[in-house]
């Protein structure tokens, strides 16, 4: 049997649409879901996450993937994506589906929460590599190797027309583009320009670093979350605070979850405001989540801040300053 060898996702950099202009580029729809490498090999399916993570058992109905490749190993990446009951990926419907590995829970949100995974790249095929082939060249293997199925698609990419489909994407209600050089190969765990998201919606990866009370209808619960992100030197840097996007049961499994987390002091690498120091519950900064912001503020915290949900498939260390900064700042400019 075929021995495939790990690889880890290529990331897309943050940018706009004037510099992915060019029939050099290809564009695809941007799917607001989890990305998963998908390893094919003896009528079986092997799903890791981006930090490597084997999140195999969280999805069963993608075992059946497993011939899609019409009898080849192969290493496909992909995103795994929950629609809701307008057709529109929604990474709330999403979110139990990712933490859950209890088999009856999860055989039940199978049925009721279905995932598909949307293919778009392919990294192995039987005994090679096809990391080094152009973008272009790998996306024809792709089609010509990977068949749709019951919850597996292509999708549709479309060559040279990033206004076009950025503009689609926004009526369709997407998350964005991701644009690629055509001739680019595959980098394996690396971020690179050849990748360009392009967002309508405004996210932000953000490290837990503390939380505060909630009182009225929260009381005895948490109120806000505070909020970090590393710069360029490694640091923790304090971007804000989020007390919204919360149900009940997300709260009461977050209090749960960051409980055995406390610590007496504050985790990040500068002052924290008064403001929200004051009462504030302090926890080692290991649980990374997702926020929609609506702009980021001249001393650089994210405004009108909203929660999305966790994040297991990223690592603290992956957030970065950087990535919601207005454009040209960096994270060095943040610790200012």
């Amino acid at each position: 049997m075929v021995r495939l060898p790990a690889y880890a996702p290529m990331l897309a950099q943050l940018g706009t649409l004037t510099s992915v202009q060019g029939a050099d580029w290809a564009v695809e729809m941007k799917w607001d879901g989890v990305r998963a490498l998908a390893y094919l090999q003896g009528g079986a399916v092997r799903l890791m996450s981006r930090n490597a993570k084997d999140i195999t058992p969280a999805y069963p109905e993608l075992q059946l993937m497993a011939g899609a490749a019409r009898g080849h190993a192969a290493v496909i990446d992909g995103e795994i994506v929950a629609f809701d009951e307008t057709g529109r990926p929604s990474f709330e419907a999403l979110q139990p589906r990712m933490h859950q590995r209890n088999p009856a829970a999860v055989a039940e949100l199978a049925r009721s929460v279905p995932v598909t995974f949307m293919a778009f790249d392919i990294l192995h095929l039987d005994e090679d590599s096809t990391v080094s082939r152009p973008y272009s060249a790998r996306r024809e293997l792709l089609e010509t190797t990977f068949t749709p199925g019951y919850r597996w698609e292509v999708p549709v990419w479309f060559a040279d027309h990033a206004g076009l489909a950025f503009d689609s994407s926004r009526q369709l209600g997407l998350e964005g583009v991701v644009c690629k050089r055509m001739g680019s190969p595959y980098r394996p765990g690396r971020r690179s320009s050849d990748w360009t998201k392009v967002k309508n919606v405004r996210t932000a990866e953000v490290v837990i670093g503390g939380w505060k009370p909630g009182g009225g209808r929260r009381s005895g619960m948490i109120g806000s979350l505070l909020l970090g992100a590393y710069d360029q030197r490694g640091r923790l840097r304090f971007v804000g605070h989020v007390g919204t996007g919360f149900s009940e049961a997300v709260l009461r499994d977050l209090g749960e979850r960051l409980a055995p987390l406390e610590r007496p002091g504050p985790p990040f690498d500068e002052p924290v405001p008064r403001e929200h120091a004051r009462d504030a519950r302090w926890v080692e900064p290991s649980l990374v989540g997702e926020v929609q912001y609506a702009e980021v503020t001249g001393d650089h915290r994210l405004r009108h801040p909203s929660w999305r949900g966790l994040r297991p498939d990223r690592e603290p260390s992956e957030t970065s300053t950087a990535e919601f900064l207005p454009p040209g700042r960096t994270g060095d400019a943040a610790a200012g």
